[in-house]
């Protein structure tokens, strides 16, 4: 005896883009679905309200489809998807209003319109974040290149900054005294490079490229760009004076430990040897650089008064001359204030670092 050819239970929902079709039959082999002239043709041997018989159904939808259903099988149903032409809301499944008989709704996927287009919205919005990561690349990447980029900019300021040390270094050995007076005219085109490229540094800590505070870094960049290009860049008297080696000697001697320990920190390296001198050369160095700083305007000042060079005459009626060392002495003030800014932010550093000393107990 044949089996009888029944019609399965099946539930249906939509999306703006799609129809979800569940048939009610288990243990289905190789099901024949299709969809011709926009109907859907299922038939199938399986399990269902009947028993065990052949199952099948007919569904012409009220709108065109993409001939093209996908479905998938499990041990209980028959999971249908079909795309629907064009994005819109159905009000209903069939071309014919009465709903068959074997038809209803899936009210485990089932979403009104305005859910349904929230639903639209929040996938769209993924899709878009999805394409906007892959244009900018993956966390991964961009750690990477940013970690490149910092490596390099502190590669090549620990090879500017150990060029004017190392050659500081031996035009004393050869040259001894004689070499503190010529330092400007030898290294000043490397040292305008170094300082000219450190605003790097100011910018990345202001943006976030780095973790680190930017006064500290202002401080820095300003007060030495104020040295180099005002201070002894504009004055022929102050270029020949040996305070310019100390001025560029402390400078460097700070920064030939501090841009390879930034640099190893790119790659995630840890010389012990080379963090020590980076936490702590600067507490003899800094002091000593201030101290230069603080010679090199003070010697600048007759200079400037002799020259006259950026004083100007206020206006009438108060017709005051306003010298440029007025301005000298109150930065002198401002070093200080500044030497004390940043020594405290080093300290804070190095005490992160290696911890409070503990206590003596008396």
């Amino acid at each position: 005896m044949e089996n009888q050819v029944l019609t399965p239970h099946v539930y249906w929902a939509q999306r703006h883009r799609e129809l979800y079709l569940r048939v009610e039959l288990s243990d289905v082999q190789n099901p024949g679905i299709s969809i011709t002239e926009n109907v859907l043709h299922f038939k199938a041997q399986g399990h269902g309200a009947k028993g065990d018989n052949v199952y099948e159904f007919h569904l012409e939808f009220l709108d065109l489809v993409k001939p093209e259903p996908v479905y998938k099988l499990t041990q209980r149903q028959v999971n249908i998807t079909v795309q629907k032409k064009v994005s819109q809301w159905w009000e209903r499944l069939t071309k014919q209003e009465k709903r068959p008989l074997f038809l209803a709704p899936d009210f485990d996927r089932w979403l009104d319109e305005s859910d349904a287009e929230m639903e639209l919205r929040a996938k769209e919005e993924e899709r878009l974040n999805k394409l906007r990561i892959e244009s900018q690349g993956s966390p991964e990447t961009l750690t990477s290149l940013k970690k490149g980029y910092l490596f390099m900019y502190n590669l090549v300021q620990f090879l500017g900054f150990s060029w004017i040390f190392v050659n500081m270094t031996v035009r004393f050995f050869i040259l001894g005294k004689e070499s503190f007076y010529d330092t400007f005219h030898t290294l000043a085109d490397m040292m305008y490079f170094c300082q000219m490229l450190s605003v790097v540094e100011t910018v990345n800590a202001a943006i976030g490229v780095i973790k680190s505070p930017v006064t500290p870094s202002l401080i820095q960049l300003c007060g030495r760009n104020f040295i180099l290009f005002i201070i002894f860049g504009t004055m022929e008297e102050m270029q020949n004076k040996a305070v310019v080696f100390f001025v560029f000697y402390s400078w460097s001697a700070i920064e030939i430990f501090r841009y390879p320990f930034y640099m190893l920190s790119c790659i995630d390296m840890d010389w012990k040897v080379l963090t020590w001198l980076r936490y702590t050369v600067w507490i003899p160095l800094y002091p000593l650089g201030c101290l230069a700083e603080a010679v090199s305007v003070i010697q600048s000042i007759p200079v400037f008064n002799e020259t006259g060079r950026f004083s100007f005459t206020l206006p009438y009626p108060v017709k005051i001359k306003v010298r440029f060392s007025f301005f000298l002495q109150i930065y002198l003030i401002i070093l200080f204030l500044g030497l004390y800014v940043n020594f405290r932010h080093l300290y804070k550093q190095r005490r992160r670092r290696y911890g409070q000393k503990k206590k003596k107990i008396h």
